[in-house]
């Protein structure tokens, strides 16, 4: 009997965390870049509709990994939001758009006073319920050990308040799987995050962000490490 009762331990014991939360300054001063969005030109929201991946130095931004299926829930205020279908990837890991207009936008905006980055959910690139709504998937050209960025939500709310959404973090390894996935609750204005691998090493691939906040969510400051060269 003894054997059962560790097979049954082992059962309903909680999963080691693969990715532990560590404070974004920390992480701001460890690793080599910051994706500010800067590069693009400023123009106010609702900015530039992007239907295709966006590559940056040592990084590709899309909607999601090929092998994922996205598919769309209603928020608190019955707008529909994109949320994570089939969660396995391909391998490697490879980044995709999503439906025209329904992919990514950079702006100005006014809650980080900079460019940021505005996933578009399924009302699209065209209406104001459509930006910040979608999902967003960050490819790394390198294994990460750590990562951090900084999310805006909770936008004035001219008709009175409306419950908080929560922010769902999906940590993918280079061969298509989910290593974690970590359910946030940004506060209003804007929420850094930073996280780091339980072990230390380099083990996630990329990250895909969904969200369910009912004035939907911009991305800025995106920290990640890029490999140096060795001579």
């Amino acid at each position: 009997m003894r054997w059962l009762a560790i097979l049954l331990t082992c059962l309903t014991s909680p999963l080691t965390a693969e990715v532990t939360p560590v404070p974004y300054d920390t992480l701001a001063r460890e690793l080599s870049t910051t994706l500010t969005f800067e590069t693009l030109p400023s123009r106010p929201e609702p900015g530039f509709n992007l239907d295709h991946p966006l590559r940056f130095t040592g990084i590709w931004l899309g909607e999601h990994f090929a092998g994922q299926s996205i598919t769309q829930r209603p928020a608190a205020t019955g707008t529909p939001h994109d949320i994570l279908g089939q969660t396995a990837a391909h391998r490697p890991l490879a980044i995709r758009p999503g439906p025209r207009r329904q992919n990514l936008s950079v702006a100005h905006h006014r809650g980080f006073a900079s460019n940021a980055l505005l996933p578009l959910g399924p009302h699209s690139f065209d209406t104001i319920s459509g930006r910040g709504e979608g999902a967003v998937a960050i490819l790394f050209d390198h294994d990460q050990f750590a990562l951090g960025f900084r999310v805006h939500t909770d936008y004035a709310k001219p008709l009175g308040t409306a419950p908080r959404g929560t922010l769902t973090v999906t940590f993918m390894t280079r061969m298509g799987h989910a290593l974690d996935q970590h359910t946030l609750h940004p506060g209003p204005s804007i929420t850094s995050y930073g996280f780091r691998t339980a072990d230390t090493r380099a083990r996630i691939g990329g990250i895909l962000i969904t969200n369910s906040d009912p004035g939907g969510i911009a991305l800025d400051d995106i920290l990640f490490q890029i490999e140096r060269m060795l001579f």
